[in-house]
């Protein structure tokens, strides 16, 4: 473990979140969205006429700002303990109120100095990162400086990807991050449930806590890959902190 690794864990933080369709079925939407996933969809399906738009928009709307809510953000962070042993700390915001729970997760990153904080989460650049941004858009939310890119130099970008260190210039393949774990020999988190099932466990089994055990796990795999992509040994499971 290098000492500049050390010194920038402190405003280092890894993170994963958890989205479900906006509304529990198609015909919640209002006529407008309606319309306008129907335009969506009809571009997604691409000749599939065997699912239905309302079918489309359970399965797959979750992913889309437009049309999804983020029900859960998990983070962690590194730390040191007495014996000097890297440790790994990981909580959770979750919640039925997103407004509520974005507010949450800004008030966190606000904590930490804007120029020096570093966000890390697997394909977070084109997922997690913009997903939090347009959400509080739509919310009425100021965005935290620390996620506003806008306007700024690929080198004053801070952002991690493990998905984009991995990808090393190449561009053409997603690799997940259930693969990189595999790879590397670190345990899943796909034991209790996977990533497509978000929105059928949120309102069909109406179990929330279960989401967010997920995501959380999502974020200590996140930080051992990371820390392998890095050449570091991954952190003991006697020192990861899970804290519900």
């Amino acid at each position: 473990m290098t000492d500049e690794f050390r010194k920038r864990a402190k405003n280092f933080l890894l993170l994963d979140i958890e989205t479900v369709a906006a509304h529990a079925s198609y015909a919640m939407l209002p006529e407008r969205m309606q319309k306008l996933w129907d335009k969506k969809a009809t571009s997604l399906r691409k000749g599939d006429e065997t699912t239905s738009n309302a079918d489309y928009f359970y399965d797959r709307s979750a992913i889309y700002s437009e049309f999804g809510k983020v029900i859960c953000i998990a983070f962690g962070g590194f730390y040191w303990n007495e014996n000097d042993e890297m440790c790994f700390k990981v909580r959770s915001f979750s919640g039925h109120d997103e407004v509520k729970l974005l507010m949450e997760f800004k008030a966190l990153i606000e904590k930490y100095p804007a120029d020096q904080l570093v966000l890390c989460a697997h394909n977070g650049k084109e997922f997690d990162f913009p997903y939090i941004c347009r959400r509080m858009l739509i919310h009425g939310i100021q965005i935290p400086k620390a996620l506003q890119i806008s306007g700024k130099k690929p080198w004053e970008i801070l952002h991690q990807d493990t998905m984009e260190l991995w990808k090393f210039g190449d561009y053409k393949n997603y690799t997940s991050l259930d693969l990189l774990a595999a790879i590397f020999d670190i345990p899943g988190s796909k034991n209790e449930m996977s990533g497509d099932q978000v929105t059928r466990v949120y309102y069909e089994e109406k179990d929330l806590e279960k989401i967010c055990r997920y995501c959380r796990e999502d974020v200590v795999v996140l930080a051992q890959v990371y820390l392998r992509q890095n050449g570091f040994n991954t952190v003991h499971e006697d020192n990861i902190v899970r804290v519900d």
